[in-house]
């Protein structure tokens, strides 16, 4: 009981640590200096300590700081209450999701199974979507309850798109399901060991059709309707400062790094190493002893999870700084009109070739 509680501590502190600690913050100066890059720019570079700049890694620490000097401002006649909540409702679902997403495997340490894992549910995924459709109310009630109508109209048109694309990003993954039989996370990812088994391999068009979906899910660019600064200022955070508005930038944020941990998991082999078996990572590893092997092996998993979601959080900046917004009408006729149909053509090729073989 004493092995599992301090695992179980372990792991909480790990993820949230990694999840806010660092890519929180640093997320805000990866937008900034990857666009600068981009766009043949210096990008952030201005604050420093004692003259050195950290290529402009100290903005993040004076935004930090900034922000907590700034005024906590609420619109007269604004719904308090609800001003001051939806802001947490899109933080803590942002915060929560990763508990269920496996950052390794399960290694025998000192006697003691260790499962990277915070909860290792047998509904996984539905909790993930469970989850994620919370944050659809936090936007609604931050665009209705700041009494503004560029507020307003923001949280109108986040409500139609994120529940649109919820419905179409739940079909994209029921390929997955098929192929791998479960919803249990740790056991898709356990099934991919083998290169060849990867669901990007297997299921191609559901890994462009969920990545499409869960970049508007997340209102990123081209899917940014809801914040369009050229048409509604800021949209439904338009009334927001301070600490609050910070709390939706960091959840647009760890909803990068929630979705790139997905993709991982369902697509690109979890934590496995490409052409390299679990029993082959212990093998190289022999030197040290069974339990240094699987410390060691249990560290290059860890790593290796977190290298594919850098990535995926470099391809989804990448998208956002390449594609123009589209108009209202064309992301709510991608939705309905093309990624729905798609996604069900996908689960019906899919159930066909799991049925014949």
């Amino acid at each position: 009981m004493v092995a599992d509680l301090i695992e179980s501590i372990a792991k909480i502190v790990f993820v949230f640590s990694v999840n806010l600690g660092f890519f929180a913050p640093v997320l805000g100066w990866v937008e900034r200096k990857q666009s600068a890059v981009m766009q043949d720019r210096i990008g952030a570079n201005r604050a420093d300590i004692f003259g050195f700049t950290a290529i402009g890694l100290f903005h993040s620490l004076a935004d930090a700081l900034k922000v907590l000097t700034k005024e906590d401002f609420i619109p007269t006649g604004a719904n308090r209450f609800f001003h001051t909540l939806a802001p947490f409702i899109c933080l803590v679902p942002a915060i929560s999701t990763f508990v269920v997403i496996p950052f390794g495997g399960r290694y025998e340490l000192f006697g003691h199974q260790v499962n990277l894992v915070i909860a290792d549910l047998d509904v996984g995924i539905l909790f993930v979507f469970a989850l994620a459709s919370l944050a659809t109310y936090g936007v609604v009630l931050a665009g209705w309850s700041s009494r503004s109508n560029w507020s307003l109209l923001g949280g109108l048109r986040a409500s139609a798109q994120m529940l649109s694309y919820e419905v179409a990003m739940g079909l994209t993954i029921i390929g997955v399901l098929i192929v791998y039989g479960s919803l249990r996370l740790t056991e898709i990812g356990a099934l991919q060991e083998n290169f060849f088994h990867w669901g990007i391999f297997l299921q191609p068009l559901g890994f462009v059709l969920f990545l499409t979906c869960a970049i508007a899910e997340n209102k990123r660019v081209p899917f940014d309707m809801p914040e369009a600064e050229s048409e509604l200022v800021a949209g439904y955070f338009t009334e927001y400062s301070g600490l609050k508005f910070v709390m939706f930038w960091m959840a647009e944020f760890l909803e990068i790094v929630t979705i790139s941990g997905i993709v991982t998991s369902l697509f690109f082999g979890a934590w496995h190493l490409p052409f390299v078996s679990d029993q082959e990572l212990l093998s190289l590893f022999q030197f040290a002893g069974p339990n240094g092997a699987a410390l060691l092996a249990m560290l290059v998993n860890v790593a290796t999870f977190f290298a594919k979601v850098i990535f995926f959080i470099w391809l989804q900046m990448t998208i956002r700084w390449t594609l123009p917004r589209f108009r209202y009408d064309q992301v709510m006729r991608l939705c309905w009109k093309m990624l729905l149909p798609l996604s069900l053509i996908n689960i019906l090729i899919t159930g066909l070739v799991v049925l014949v073989l």
